[in-house]
């Protein structure tokens, strides 16, 4: 389904960024890694993702410096000779209150979240815009990791869900100034899935029993789970006419009102 395409995911080393980067190794793809703080994951997800029969490095770098993007797609270019699909996915959720929330915190998750998408899809636009298209007249698909906080509110997320929002307004946004240049982007928009964003938020019994339960599909959602709608939509052959999407992975937790 990917076989030889080159895919770059953000935070890649942990998380949905592991999972979704192992998934597309799985199905034939190349893979360039993006990854801050520990090295010891990044090295383990490129050797998982070798051992699938993929090619594969990783690059540290904050998604917050816009050097960041144009270092790590020439990386990227430079090893594969190409790129096919950006997956942004870094983002950073620092649970805090309203009220007496800090001036850094907020800058900094704006930073991470949204100006780090915007200079990560703007940098391999432009590389997927000079390449041109391929022979099925496509060339590449972005797809950024929103979440299903981008449609709804979160007491101690005032910080985070804005730049949610303003992930799937950028897709939104993107998918119609490059179109034209054959790059379709889409949002993936996850629920609660277990990653170390809120791992400590999940150790209280209470709270996780309660966010299982408002999960129709009975349980929470693990990094894999992102995998395949992620596949789906970077594929040319099944998503070749879907750009300006936003999907749902949440195991039906946003329609779930009781």
């Amino acid at each position: 389904m990917l076989k030889d395409k080159v895919v770059l995911v953000t935070g890649g080393s942990k998380g949905i960024g592991r999972g979704v980067a192992l998934g597309a190794a799985r199905q034939g793809a190349n893979l360039a890694i993006n990854y801050i703080g520990d090295d010891d994951s990044a090295i383990q997800t490129v050797t998982e993702i070798k051992a699938a029969g993929g090619k594969a490095f990783a690059l540290k770098g904050d998604v917050a410096n816009p050097a960041t993007a144009s270092d790590f797609v020439q990386a990227a270019v430079e090893a594969f000779g190409r790129i096919d699909t950006l997956v942004s996915n870094a983002g950073i959720c620092p649970f805090h209150g309203f009220l007496d929330m800090p001036h850094e915190v907020l800058l900094q998750t704006t930073q991470v979240n949204l100006l780090g998408a915007y200079y990560m899809c703007q940098a391999a636009a432009k590389q997927m815009v000079n390449q041109g298209r391929n022979k099925q007249g496509h060339s590449g698909s972005i797809i950024a990791v929103s979440s299903i906080s981008a449609l709804v509110g979160g007491e101690y997320q005032t910080h985070y869900t804005p730049t949610k929002a303003g992930v799937l307004s950028l897709m939104q946004s993107t998918a119609i100034a490059l179109g034209k240049h054959g790059i379709r982007c889409n949002a993936v928009l996850p629920g609660t899935i277990e990653t170390d964003i809120n791992k400590d938020d999940l150790s209280d019994p209470a709270k996780r029993a309660y966010m299982a339960s408002r999960v129709p599909l009975g349980r929470l959602g693990k990094p894999e789970d992102l995998a395949g709608p992620v596949i789906f939509l970077a594929s040319d052959e099944l998503a070749g006419y879907v750009t300006g999407a936003s999907l749902l992975v949440d195991g039906g937790m946003f329609v779930n009102l009781q």
